[in-house]
């Protein structure tokens, strides 16, 4: 140990990260590498760290297999894209302790990540954009300006998070388009971190989304006949709201998994379950259907409807608020042979 180092228990050093991060990062993103650190504590504990000095390289590389293996009480094995995101974030936890003299300043360089093969971290899943207009269609007739209609429109016509939807107040919607800045219908992302509703990308993450009068409409439609009228715990009052407030996160990302199942339409189940007995059916449960699908993947979805339709990629990254690398990567989900025969339309025959 190095004399130069302070002595600190690893959850100690743990519990200051996470405080640390508080300035920068957004809740969901702190969630996130407390449930990802959680291990290590574990870790240590079982292998008698009990001061984070005393951590070393070799401690580190027996973390990677023991993680890897699933090793420890309440973990299995992990998938190699998932091993790659915990020692990532390992990494930065370790840079963090080097600044508060509990590590060596180098000992983070020691935890290498797993080299991924091409597109090994990369979700394929997506919702297919013909799948979507048809949930959609259903919503507009068997449940018109619902919540979960609303949900399901806001995600899909303005490609955004479910955590920027679920973010939207009253006082964001300009649904008679009398914005100056803006013609026609739009809603507001706005990034307000102090009252529970940061977005991705913070600050740069605010912006006006258009929407179409048809959209509007059924807003209008969800708040006079639909929405309960309530407040947040901040007394602001949100476009999405149950009987007791603004929803949690999980509220949007489960009213997806719901709709999707094509036996929520009412549609034969493509799985050969017997619906009786099949355990996706139940509302906690729905993601177990193979047909659910994530908003991320509608987002994905969405991503590809546009670029089939030759929209800019300039006006796709602003209206997701994403990076062209991370849609190409993350969102597109075109086949090669589409995207050949795309660009083959703008290229002169030789």
């Amino acid at each position: 140990m190095s004399d130069d180092l302070d002595p600190i228990p690893p959850h100690e050093a743990v519990e200051m990260y996470h405080d640390a991060m508080r300035d920068e990062h957004a809740k969901s993103t702190r969630r996130s590498a407390k449930h990802r650190l959680r291990a290590f504590i574990q870790f240590c504990d079982e292998h008698g760290i009990t001061d984070l000095n005393d951590l070393t390289g070799r401690d580190t590389f027996k973390y990677r297999t023991w993680r890897r293996e699933g090793r420890g009480d309440g973990y299995g094995p992990v998938k190699l894209v998932t091993l790659k995101g915990q020692l990532a974030t390992l990494r930065r936890f370790l840079r963090f302790a080097a600044n508060i003299d509990a590590v060596p300043a180098t000992l983070y360089e020691q935890v290498t990540l797993p080299t991924m093969k091409n597109g090994e971290d990369v979700s394929d899943s997506t919702l297919k954009p013909v799948r979507a207009v048809e949930i959609l269609d259903y919503l507009e007739h068997a449940k018109p300006g619902s919540r979960e209609h609303i949900i399901v429109m806001l995600l899909w016509r303005t490609g955004a998070r479910t955590g920027a939807v679920r973010g939207l107040d009253l006082r964001d919607l300009d649904l008679d388009g009398s914005h100056p800045r803006v013609s026609g219908p739009a809603v507001q992302f706005v990034h307000r971190p102090d009252t529970g509703t940061p977005l991705k990308n913070q600050k740069q993450g605010t912006r006006w989304n258009r929407i179409s009068e048809k959209a509007a409409r059924y807003i209008e439609d969800y708040i006079e006949y639909h929405r309960p009228d309530v407040t947040d715990e901040y007394g602001r009052e949100p476009l999405i709201t149950t009987k007791y407030g603004r929803p949690a996160g999980n509220t949007l990302r489960k009213t997806l998994y719901r709709v999707t199942r094509p036996c929520w339409q009412g549609e034969p189940c493509p799985h050969d379950r017997d619906i009786e007995d099949c355990q996706a059916t139940q509302i906690d449960h729905a993601s177990k259907c193979p047909s659910s699908r994530s908003p991320h993947d509608l987002r994905s979805g969405r991503v590809t409807f546009y670029r089939r339709e030759d929209v800019p990629r300039r006006i796709v990254k602003d209206r997701l608020n994403a990076s062209e690398d991370i849609l190409d990567r993350h969102y597109d989900r075109r086949s090669d042979r589409e995207q050949a025969e795309q660009r083959s339309d703008y290229l002169p025959d030789l």
